[in-house]
């Protein structure tokens, strides 16, 4: 079953308030208005496309340790998902998908990350909970994403039914702005050049993995001339 197929499942079921989720229609009708302004503002159209050069950055992975865009871009191209964190489910479908397709990554010298707003303590958790072999790095205040065009701040309406729910950001996060990123995907050459972009103001929609191969290959190629 596609990546896609998984989420459009959950979603069906979620939404009807199937249990184990139970969830109020009038919950799922602010989601809706979230996600249909974020599209009418076109917020997707603010992000890094292909062909833009790719920000450098240095984050820190779930044990503190420091690691560079830089560096890895010196050993192959780069493959990046940011994502809104551990809570997400749909997050945690695409972490386990992206994981099943590791191996085709690194079959083309690429290296895979995972970006997100969240403490140290919930990316350990992302990784324990989603059996990850690859790192997931910690992007106070979001400001890698903003740098990728992915930042957004929550409307007040979506803050208070985040609050009603228990959904805490700001503890997640260990940040009270209350901001997240689009999810976004992108394949990045050797010279810093974005070869693949994917962004969607939608979260319950994401790209298969597999649709990053040309790129890779393209990259591969360019990397043995």
């Amino acid at each position: 079953m596609s990546l896609q197929a998984k989420l459009d499942a959950f979603k069906a079921d979620f939404e009807a308030g199937k249990p184990p989720y139970n969830v109020p229609a009038s919950v799922i009708e602010v989601m809706h208005r979230a996600t249909a302004e974020l599209i009418a503002a076109r917020a997707a159209e603010k992000a890094l496309k292909a062909g833009d050069k790719a920000p450098s950055f240095t984050l820190n992975d779930p044990e503190g340790k420091s690691v560079s865009s830089i560096d890895l871009l010196q050993k192959g191209p780069l493959v990046i998902s940011f994502y809104r964190g551990v809570w997400c489910p749909y997050c945690n479908m695409e972490l386990q998908a992206l994981e099943a397709a590791l191996p085709s990554f690194r079959e083309l010298g690429a290296s895979l990350i995972a970006i997100s707003p969240q403490t140290a303590v919930n990316s350990r958790k992302s990784v324990r909970q989603n059996h990850l072999d690859f790192p997931i790095l910690s992007d106070p205040h979001n400001d890698v994403a903003a740098a990728f065009g992915l930042r957004f701040v929550l409307p007040d309406y979506l803050v208070d039914l985040y609050t009603n729910l228990k959904n805490d950001l700001p503890s997640f996060n260990g940040d009270d702005s209350w901001t997240l990123p689009m999810p976004g995907r992108f394949v990045i050459g050797q010279d810093g050049v974005i070869l693949y972009a994917e962004v969607n103001p939608d979260y319950t929609r994401r790209p298969e993995p597999e649709d990053m191969l040309p790129a890779l290959r393209k990259a591969a190629q360019a990397s043995v001339k």
